[in-house]
């Protein structure tokens, strides 16, 4: 099968393409390194299949980042059938730098010219025909947003991959051409393969190159000390930079007819862009943005018109959906009518089961009635809201909005020793923290990738939702305080500050270091594909339901189990619950949460609360699918009610245990900041450079988990308490200041 890959500059469409070509579920992102590890995918329509594989996005094959070097590797080592090099045509000239470097390896390489419907809304014009005669390569234009020529790239590729090429340089009109071309002789003489590109790398003292082939390098050392440029000096990487940007722009550029050659025209972009990357203005905008998101996510008063609707409108009172489109607080948001949809359905689900069951023996009733089916559709029921929340984030995403985040918090930020790279992989955390962490491959420096590492848990992911949601939904339904909306966007905005806080206050001690210059083209706004945002919604879907029947459905099988057997394995009643295994081992623990609220000072079954974060570090779902298998046995044997949802499940458990409302908001923000899910904890482990500094990851999600939700836990129990928290807080970063001014005098 022949093997093709996608190479091209950040934001080039290069995933879209992907997408595009091989009906993929793979992420696309509006932000550099978006693709950090390469996918492969099936492109079936040609005379035989073709394996393609995405690179991640670059801007060079110089080694200076770890997906450089990932993509650069590929192509010299792996030996694909072609090169399928993404050109953004609206930054035509930008682009082509790295089919410059391209050009100069034996690999056939076709040219996809992308986004070409937006160089034609401008009224620009490329002649493709022109630009394929002065490279010497294929050219197809196309347009991976509309799908638009994908066909006809793929068959030219097809016949292009059938063709042996000889790489070839532009680098012309200076003295290095001749030192190029002896240092490519001398290399074919080593029977190097790719001579050229290897050639022209070890000229500019190419860092790999210099360590591969030792034996030609004083060959180059040899030409410094009788070259030198009055512009560049003995700087050869520049000077070949400068020469391949003079041969671009002589030779390619005027293939490129735009509609206003002189005058400067003002985008739509560039307008929006004055308001929402304001200097002032830019973040307030974003918080009000992300309140817009979890107001229609999960707000229960949408639009605040609660106080305005006619007696009894829309209630649907007597029938299955009572209160499922409008409930007694107002009308519910997009979010909770599809989560009041999912319960009614997994209610009847729930009650048919219960029927045929009935006859059944206790165990066997309890087990897939409260054991398995409580467990799961506890967590089913908030499927709905992580998908609404996920679409809104992914619109941002795909929009090109998220870009401006980035480059928004740069500004701030750099000032503590973080850029604003940084903080794009902690914005991927809000869907998941692997590929997450994943992301971090992108900082080239070292200390501040271990400092994101550390933090991206605290962006919620998807598998969090279910604890805010369903805790957020316990303290409005039980106490009666508050919208579900503003708990939950208060808990996301916390983990934020603390994420912030604490890569601050690494990298202004433990993990001090130069703060990496943030390089980044914004992308022009654009109208999300829906085709995309439906499979991304699809492939979260289907992730999550397989997580539900997988890895959640055996831990509530064993959480049943352990929780209704003694440690002589003798089967017990609801009643007897307080003589389980599970009882036994949740009060050997529960004093270890004394300090953030959900501890000794709780009642009978309070142990629950600490048994459930314990499973949460399995999978952050187990936290409600636990509540949801306990509070239905706990429901019926401690205080006589029916436990419906997860909601419910939180609704039980605080009349059962008499947790306090500062408590539970504790609870969400101890499993928010502490050790994430298994699979998290392995990304890190594979990101970190030794075993110590893993091990110091783990005591930090710990001990920042116990802080910040002591913290929350005794600000709400005594709100005068909020002035020593941010009084230690001045003084730490007065100290560290202060410390970090004194050492800097003593090394300068």
């Amino acid at each position: 099968m022949y093997r093709f890959c996608l190479a091209g500059n950040p934001n080039s469409g290069k995933t879209t393409l992907f997408n595009g070509l091989t009906g993929s579920t793979a992420h696309v992102g509006n932000w550099p390194g978006v693709t950090v590890d390469k996918k492969e995918g099936i492109y079936r329509k040609c005379a035989e299949p073709i394996a393609i594989v995405d690179l991640p996005g670059i801007y060079s094959l110089s080694p200076y980042t770890q997906e450089e070097v990932i993509a650069r590797n590929y192509i010299l080592d792996e030996k694909p059938d072609c090169v399928i090099n993404i050109i953004d045509a609206t930054n035509l000239e930008r682009n082509l730098y790295l089919t410059t470097q391209i050009m100069e390896i034996d690999v056939p390489v076709i040219l996809a010219l992308n986004m070409m419907d937006a160089v034609k809304k401008r009224g620009d014009k490329i002649d493709a025909d022109e630009l394929e005669k002065r490279l010497g390569l294929p050219v197809v234009e196309i347009s991976a947003l509309k799908g638009e020529g994908l066909d006809k790239l793929m068959e030219r590729a097809y016949e292009t991959c059938k063709k042996k090429r000889e790489g070839k340089t532009v680098i012309e009109n200076t003295a290095l051409k001749h030192l190029i071309g002896d240092i490519k002789i001398a290399l074919e003489g080593h029977g190097v393969k790719n001579p050229m590109f290897h050639a022209v790398k070890l000229v500019e003292l190419d860092e790999l190159e210099v360590l591969m082939h030792k034996e030609t390098v004083n060959m180059v050392e040899a030409f410094k000390k009788t070259h030198n440029d009055k512009t560049f000096g003995d700087d050869f990487e520049a000077l070949i930079a400068d020469a391949r940007y003079k041969y671009i722009t002589k030779y390619f550029s005027p293939t490129l007819k735009r509609k206003n050659e002189e005058k400067f025209v003002v985008t739509p972009s560039d307008k929006a862009d004055k308001i929402l990357t304001h200097k002032i203005w830019g973040f307030p905008i974003f918080l009000v943005i992300l309140f817009a998101i979890f107001h229609l996510t999960f707000s229960e008063n949408l639009f605040f018109l609660g106080g305005v609707l006619p007696e009894g409108f829309g209630k649907l009172e007597g029938t299955l959906f009572e209160g499922v489109f409008v409930g007694d607080s107002g009308i519910n948001s997009l979010g909770v009518m599809l989560m009041g949809v999912v319960e009614v359905l997994t209610g009847l689900v729930s009650e048919l089961v219960g029927g045929w069951l009935s006859s059944s023996p206790e165990w066997v009733s309890g087990l897939i009635c409260d054991g398995v089916l409580g467990g799961i559709f506890a967590i089913l029921g908030f499927l709905p809201q992580i998908l609404v929340l996920f679409l809104f984030f992914s619109i941002l995403e795909d929009s090109g909005y998220m870009a401006r985040i980035a480059f928004i918090l740069d500004r701030a930020l750099k000032k503590f020793g973080l850029s604003g790279r940084a903080f794009l992989p902690m914005i991927m955390g809000f869907g998941c923290s692997v590929p997450a962490m994943i992301n971090t491959r992108t900082l080239a420096d070292e200390k501040e990738k271990l400092a994101t590492v550390r933090v991206i848990p605290f962006f919620s992911c998807g598998a969090k939702l279910p604890i805010l949601t369903a805790v957020a939904g316990g303290i409005v339904s039980y106490f009666g305080v508050g919208n579900v909306d503003f708990i939950t966007y208060g808990m996301y905005i916390l983990g934020i500050a603390t994420a912030l806080i604490a890569v601050i206050l690494m990298r202004e001690t433990t993990l001090k270091g130069e703060t990496p210059p943030f390089i980044m083209e914004l992308p022009a706004y654009h109208a999300p594909q829906v085709k995309n945002l439906i499979m991304l919604l699809w492939d979260k879907a289907k992730h999550f339901i397989q997580k539900a029947f997988t890895i959640i459905l055996a831990s509530t099988i064993v959480i049943w189990v352990i929780s209704h057997f003694d440690f002589s394995w003798n089967y017990l009643t609801d009643e007897q619950m307080e003589l389980s295994i599970l009882a036994g081992f949740g009060k050997l623990i529960q004093p270890l949460f004394t300090p953030v609220g959900f501890g000794s000072q709780l009642k009978a079954f309070g142990w629950v609360f600490a048994v459930a974060a314990i499973t949460g570090l399995i999978a952050k779902e187990n936290v409600v699918s636990t509540l949801g298998t306990l509070a239905a046995c706990i429901g019926a044997a401690a205080i006589d009610v029916e436990v419906d949802g997860g909601v419910g499940a939180v609704s039980a458990m605080i009349q059962a245990t008499g947790v306090t409302l500062p408590a539970l908001l504790a609870f969400i923000a101890f499993n928010m900041t502490t050790i994430p899910c298994f699979a998290a904890v392995a990304a890190a482990k594979g990101e970190m450079a030794s075993k110590s500094k893993f091990n110091w990851t783990l005591l930090f999600w710990v001990a920042t988990s116990y802080i910040v939700s002591s913290a929350v836990y005794l600000i709400g129990t005594a709100w005068w308490t909020a002035f020593i928290y941010l009084a230690v807080l001045v003084v730490a970063f007065v100290v560290i200041k202060l410390y970090n001014k004194k050492r800097f005098a003593k090394e300068k």
